[in-house]
């Protein structure tokens, strides 16, 4: 950092000065000031800091506003500092501001001055360091509580004494017992609000007895939150104005979110709603999966394996919302047109209007039109698992390959065994490459031009000259097999996705058989509609099972229980295999064995009764895509009967009832 300019010089510094009655004219003279030592281009700088400023005010409240941006027009990160008279509204809720920072800093600052920038944003937190700003007498002043206030935090905190530390060790084992919590903060630009949402967060949390743990997602390097302390937390805050990064890894935690300027303004407001939601089972909570995003977390010490699986989770995940807004836009094709529309529905869509309809009316075309967008989000299912695949091991730049070598896994007919193969080979390639320590003035192509550039050709060389071919033979096998399936090894397999769909409840294994079956409905074959309708029809018995035996045998189970078996009913008839979790992170081992008896019945008699399924989501709903609805009710009903008898009797065999806390 030596070599470096410094952040702030007294050069652009102005105190107690007249620069307006607008934030408009602030930030043109601000501008104005960094451009005038060299530091950036004005009109550059001035039109980005107005830009930023139009996406959320910069008012912070407490008489302080902080006006930044990231610009290409900026040669040096740089700070401006301006003590306002007489003061100008930056949009803070609690009136004017007399204190103004601009931050400026350049498109490709590095980690270490974002680092810097982030401390001074905590600083504006501290009421000691804005009662300095205001008494300072010159504009060195200003300068040197500003480099103290971003100083290296180990050349600042004292070494504790051996006594000392002694005296704490109560107090450590004092916080053990806090309510552990996790945020998350983030805005637009990552510089400023990002950081001071999270210190403001971290004080109230302190001033609450809280142990808070915050993931400021700025700029800059990203540290992850431990999983170990996500899976100990009691309730997470997402203070964000954009998408929180991996956000499935807090998966079922009771949620708390805002915009970020809320966390500035009102932290102690929000470590109160997180305490109560923590307290309330009814808090809404975190969706999606938990293990989704962990693979792509950096620095992470799992093993290879363990990432491989997370990664292969995300994918799935990530393919499953392109699936079943295909699948079921299919299914209302086959309603509207019936089953032969896929003769000609491309023929019909593209030489057809509402003004010239073909023949069949209204109803043909609309069949067509409906069909044609669902064969179009379906025909994403390959390149989404494999893109987000490499988007789990990788991040961001395993995107465009792991798509594009998903796309050639589909073309050369290497299936979903092809886009699982690229989608890894994606993710190692670019993740390597991104491991590579080149020149500053690369550093920015790395990740939008040279990473999916090679990554890109790489993926395709090895599946055009090695690997696609035998995939395609390999796929080409299997589908021969599960066609050839019948009798006793049709029902055997029907079992087998039965217990998977009911052992995990969404988890792992459930997604591995909802894969195996909405994969092969590509090949549009009887044997693939009968495994989807064995893995959709099990997959409803937990939530059903449940919601029954809380219905039947209500003093078995809890209050908060005997709610979620309400709601078990929608979700289980709807195909939501996680309606039932609630229930079984309660009593695992009287509800999973439960669950999947039924599970396993379910599928053995669907495959038996040779029920199929055109529709790869919906449950009841999609009854006009099931042949032999009469046989997926009765495979239904008997599996959702067995789980239910079977968990009321092994909580009539485990003694009391279970206490509310647990639930």
């Amino acid at each position: 950092m030596s070599n470096q300019p410094a952040l702030i010089n007294a050069d652009l510094v102005v105190l107690d000065v007249d620069l307006g009655s607008t934030k408009n004219g602030v930030i043109h003279s601000l501008a104005g000031l960094i451009a005038k030592a060299g530091r950036a281009d004005p009109a550059g700088l001035e039109a980005d800091a107005l830009a930023r400023e139009a996406k959320a005010a910069t008012g912070l409240g407490g008489g302080i506003a902080i006006p930044h941006c990231r610009s290409a027009a900026v040669n040096t990160n740089s700070l401006a500092f301006a003590r306002l008279n007489p003061k100008v509204d930056f949009g803070a809720a609690d009136g004017p501001a007399d204190l103004a920072f601009m931050i400026a800093a350049s498109d490709g600052a590095d980690d270490a001055h974002l680092a810097l920038l982030a401390m001074l944003a905590r600083n504006l937190m501290r009421s000691e360091f804005t009662d300095g700003l205001r008494s300072a007498k010159t504009p060195q002043e200003i300068v040197d509580l500003v480099n103290a206030a971003v100083a290296p935090a180990e050349a600042k905190a004292p070494v504790a004494a051996p006594a000392a530390a002694a005296a704490a060790a109560p107090v450590a084992a004092a916080a053990a017992e806090k309510p552990v919590m996790v945020a998350v903060t983030a805005c637009p630009t990552g510089i400023a609000h990002t950081f001071m949402a999270a210190d403001g967060l971290e004080q109230a949390a302190k001033a609450a007895g809280v142990e808070l743990h915050v993931e400021p997602q700025g700029s800059g390097k990203v540290t992850p939150l431990d999983p170990a302390l996500i899976r100990r937390a009691a309730a997470v805050i997402f203070a964000t104005d954009v998408g929180v990064k991996e956000k499935e890894r807090f998966a079922g935690l009771p949620v708390i979110e805002s915009g970020v300027k809320r966390a500035i303004n009102e932290p102690a407001k929000m470590i109160e709603e997180a305490l109560a939601a923590s307290k309330n089972p009814n808090a809404r909570r975190v969706s999606g999966d938990a293990s989704a995003a962990a693979a792509s977390q950096g620095g992470s010490s799992l093993s290879v394996g363990k990432r491989i699986q997370q990664a292969l989770m995300t994918g799935v995940s990530y393919m499953i919302p392109f699936v079943a807004a295909g699948g079921l836009l299919i299914a209302l094709g086959f309603l509207f047109g019936g089953y032969n529309i896929t003769a000609d529905f491309a023929t019909v869509v593209k030489s057809n209007s509402l003004g010239n309809l073909p023949d069949g009316g209204f109803m043909k075309y609309l069949a067509a039109v409906v069909f044609s967008i669902g064969a179009s989000a379906f025909g994403f299912l390959l390149p989404a698992l494999s893109g987000y695949i490499a988007y789990a091991l990788a991040g961001r730049p395993g995107i465009a390959p792991g798509f594009v070598g998903g796309t050639i896994a589909g073309a050369v007919g290497a299936g979903f065994l092809g886009a699982l193969i690229t989608g890894l080979l994606a993710g190692v390639v670019a993740s390597w490459i991104s491991g590579f320590k080149v020149p500053r003035w690369l550093a920015g192509l790395m990740p939008v031009v040279i990473i999916p550039l090679v990554t890109t050709l790489v993926v395709g060389v090895v599946m055009y000259f090695f690997v696609g071919a035998p995939l395609a033979a390999l796929t080409t096998n299997l589908t021969a097999g599960l066609n050839s399936l019948s009798g006793a090894s049709a029902i055997l397999l029907g079992v087998i996705l039965g217990l998977m769909m009911c052992v995990d409840l969404g988890g792992p294994v459930n997604k591995a058989a909802y894969l195996f079956a909405t994969a092969g409905l590509a090949a549009a074959t009887t044997a693939s509609f009968q495994v989807m309708a064995a893995v959709m029809a099990a997959g409803m018995v937990p939530p059903l099972a449940l919601a029954l035996a809380t219905t039947l045998r209500k003093s078995l189970f809890t209050e908060v229980e005997l709610e979620n078996g309400r709601a078990a009913w929608l979700l289980g008839a709807s195909f939501i295999s996680e309606g039932a979790i609630p229930f079984a992170a309660a009593d695992p081992l009287r509800v999973i064995p439960a669950m999947m008896a039924g599970g396993a019945v379910t599928g053995a008699l669907s495959m038996a009764l040779g029920v199929g399924s055109r529709a790869p989501h919906g449950g009841i709903f999609v009854f006009f895509a099931i042949t032999n609805v009469f046989g997926f009710l009765l495979a239904l009903i008997v599996g959702t009967a067995i789980s239910a008898g079977l968990v009321i009797l092994l909580k009539q065999m485990g003694g009391k009832k279970p206490v509310e806390a647990v639930a």
